[in-house]
């Protein structure tokens, strides 16, 4: 069936009104083409013997190639990965190719981010979508945001790294067909050396200070039939280092003369320092500060103690006689949120993120499903705590940080400082999970701020898990309505989704740019509005609270409650209809044939379910990707179990597979943990949670197998580090209901 181009006015407006604040609709910067990814602003910095020969790849002597690294490494890959792309096109051997910090630098910006956020529905191909992507691609790449997130490394790194591969080999080509006097075209290369047929053989290491002179010529990419190392699984690179314990992480970093820092946060959300009494403790041992860092904090009032050790810091921060202002929040509680939510959802339509066909009509004469989901607020809970070291003297800043967004950093650091952003120097750490929280700067700025009063030491400021979970931007709590029409034979005539949460990117834009929000934000509704099942009357509606609680951006985002909230009652709707739940989405996806085909994967792999447990699936695209996965589940003693999950993925070409199914398994024991535990609840303006004892993780006894089936595909690669986060959760609720009959419509997942 074709699916009706769905409405969309005050869409258009809002793209055109974003697009105007950042000056992208001037005629020229429009019809410009995109600014090249290839040459950087600045040289790349060079050792002895080396040769850049563009702003991604620089070539030794002995033929080791170094790659300049933009994305952060938190357990993803990236660091394996994306060299994969270039000694794919450069035609060397994986383990010649090491990897630097990529220079503060625009053109190794994240372009892919921004066009990914807009509000389009995946089976939207007009004019209106392609030219709004375009435009959000350039203002991407002059913004030139440097941006772990998203799932985005693979696919923004596909075009750029693999043309800076391709073009280094084309200037070794050409120096060394201009040596021999011969055509490019005649000569071929393979593991770091240029051949001809007449037998002349030269090394990259050989070439590179001529082949830096000259010119390319015509630059080709490999097709995928050409691949002889993207496809292939390749070890992790950073395996060894954190298997013998000598990554760098960011509690890791030990300059010379370092000290620490201790802090105290006001306990309720919006409280303020009022006073307290340094005096008291500046004779405890070790004790050589104390400061008050709330103006520079970026709203989180609070006073850190400096110390010659971490636990004398601690013990002192302890010790210190504060009296907080309780703010205008000290009497918020869970159930008032979830009451304005409720409330909203009764008086407010929304934005409409997605709509087609009649609902009315569709709506007549039929049967009708009602239900209501809701998710909680979620901490981030990485095992490494909030951590960042920082010294300034002699005006300028050198940062030790392990963090998502270097250039955000950078601008911070540079702004509490009172330095020019030239004046920062930034070492980004291997980050002990990240899944969003670093992509916060507050950790910079409160590290900056403390170590202005260090005297020029370098002061490393160290969170507990405490202050960790009590002062997170949360993934932020949702409520869903839907009702359904169904007719006699059981089809879904019609479908209406409303929800509502607060919103991630307007509060993350406040906070990090000093951006004023308003308009949509797909985060809010993804995974709701752009779900492939082809209903012929459809309305998918947002309304965005405010909320006073610091909301930010969680592993796999908004897509992380809706997929439960959605998947959850499509099982209900093939209940009600009284069909198979697997075939009632197969009737539903006639023309998604990507979708069918994962759906049929997961389904085939995982057979028949043991005596005593039952299957539950969910299937659900996010981030690019599609995946599916069928829960193996039982209850035992009163409690839920997950024995094994299948897990089906449609990511486009796999880059490696090994790091593909990696992430899989990653993101169903983090999904898992939030769909069996995870909750942040709030009494008195104050986060209940304080450590993992009452905001539980997955152990290692509770872990299913995890089996990953990736479907080969020729299309270009999407991302991977979130989309198997959020289908586990819908899927252990099906099962769920299978084994007893109860349909769990909140998260987390509890038996009655």
């Amino acid at each position: 069936m074709l699916i009706a181009e769905p409405k969309r006015a005050s869409r258009r407006q809002f793209l055109l009104v974003a697009l105007g604040v950042t000056g992208a609709l001037t005629i020229g910067w429009g019809l410009a083409p995109p600014r090249q990814r290839l040459v950087g602003s600045r040289p790349l910095p060079l050792l002895e013997g080396e040769i850049a020969l563009n702003g991604w790849i620089k070539i030794a002597r002995d033929g080791t190639v170094t790659v300049a690294m933009p994305r952060s490494e938190m357990g993803q890959g990236v660091h394996t990965a994306l060299p994969m792309l270039v000694a794919e096109e450069l035609d060397v051997a994986l383990s010649t190719v090491q990897i630097m910090q990529a220079p503060i630098d625009k053109i190794y910006g994240n372009v892919a981010m921004l066009p990914d956020a807009l509000p389009f529905h995946p089976d939207e191909h007009g004019v209106v979508k392609r030219s709004a992507q375009w435009l959000t691609a350039k203002a991407a790449r002059e913004l030139g945001i440097m941006v772990t997130g998203g799932s985005s490394s693979i696919k923004d790194a596909w075009g750029p790294m693999r043309e800076a591969g391709a073009t280094a080999r084309a200037l070794l080509v050409a120096a060394a067909a201009r040596q021999w006097k011969v055509p490019a075209s005649e000569c071929s290369t393979a593991d770091g050396v240029v051949s001809h047929a007449n037998g002349s053989r030269a090394t990259y290491g050989e070439l590179a200070a001529t082949a830096a002179t000259g010119s390319p010529g015509e630059i080709r990419l490999k097709n995928v039939g050409q691949f002889k190392l993207i496809g292939t699984p390749q070890a992790r690179r950073d395996s060894p280092a954190k298997v013998d314990g000598s990554a760098l992480f960011g509690l890791d970093v030990r300059p010379p003369g370092l000290v620490y820092a201790a802090v105290r946060m006001a306990p309720t959300i919006g409280g303020s320092v009022k006073q307290f009494d340094a005096a008291a403790i500046l004779g405890m041992p070790g004790v050589l500060a104390v400061t008050d860092f709330s103006k520079a904090a970026g709203g989180v009032a609070g006073i850190a103690v400096i110390a010659r050790s971490f636990w004398q810091a601690r013990a002192a921060a302890q010790a210190l006689p504060v009296t907080w202002e309780a703010g205008p929040h000290a009497a918020l509680n869970s159930a008032d949120i979830f009451k304005d939510l409720a409330t909203r959802l009764d008086t407010e339509s929304g934005f409409t993120y997605h709509s087609t066909g009649d609902l009315g009509a569709g709506s007549a004469g039929g049967k009708t499903i009602k239900a209501q989901y809701q998710a909680p607020f979620l901490a981030h809970a990485a095992l490494e705590p909030v951590n960042c070291t920082a010294q300034v003297r002699n005006g300028k800043v050198t940062l030790w940080a392990a963090t998502q967004v270097p250039s955000i950093a950078v601008g911070a650091a540079a702004s509490v400082a009172g330095v020019g952003n030239a004046d920062v120097s930034l070492h980004v750490t291997y980050l002990g999970g990240g899944f969003g929280r670093r992509l916060e700067v507050d950790m910079v700025r409160q590290a900056v701020a403390i170590a202005l009063a260090a005297k020029g030491a370098p002061v490393q400021l160290i969170w507990t898990r405490e202050d960790d979970i009590a002062h997170d931007v949360f993934r932020p709590a949702a409520l869903a309505r839907f009702t359904a029409t169904l007719d006699a034979a059981g089809n879904v005539l019609a479908w209406d989704n409303k929800s509502a949460s607060g919103s991630v990117t307007q509060q993350f834009l406040a906070r990090t740019f000093g951006l004023p929000g308003g308009g949509p934000d797909k985060t809010t509704a993804e995974g709701e509005f752009d779900m492939p099942y082809e209903f012929p009357n459809q309305r998918i509606a947002h309304v965005i609270a405010e909320t006073a609680l610091p909301i930010g951006y969680w592993r796999s985002v908004g897509h992380s409650h809706n997929a439960f909230f959605k998947e959850s009652f499509i099982d209900e709707l093939a209940q009600a209809a009284g069909k198979d739940a697997v075939l009632f989405r197969r009737d539903l996806l006639k023309n998604h044939p990507r979708h069918l085909a994962v759906l049929n994967a997961a389904i085939d792999k995982a057979g028949t379910p043991a005596s005593g447990r039952a299957h539950g699936v969910a299937l659900h695209q996010s981030f690019g990707s599609i995946v599916a996965e069928v829960a193996e589940v039982s209850i035992e003693d009163k409690a839920i179990r997950v024995h094994k999950v299948i897990c089906a993925v449609d990511c486009g070409i796999a880059v490696n597979p090994n790091i593909i199914a990696q992430q899989m398994e990653s993101a169903v024991i983090f999904g898992l943990s939030a769909a069996l535990f995870g909750a942040i609840t709030i009494k008195d303006g104050k986060i209940e949670q304080s450590n993992f004892h009452d905001y539980p993780i997955l152990r290692m006894h509770q872990a299913p197998l995890v089996e990953t089936i990736i479907l080969p595909s020729a299309e270009a690669p999407e991302g991977i580090g979130e989309p198997g986060v959020p289908p586990i959760a819908p899927a252990v609720a099906n099962a769920v209901f299978k084994l007893t009959g109860q349909r769990l419509r909140s998260l987390p997942l509890r038996l009655a």
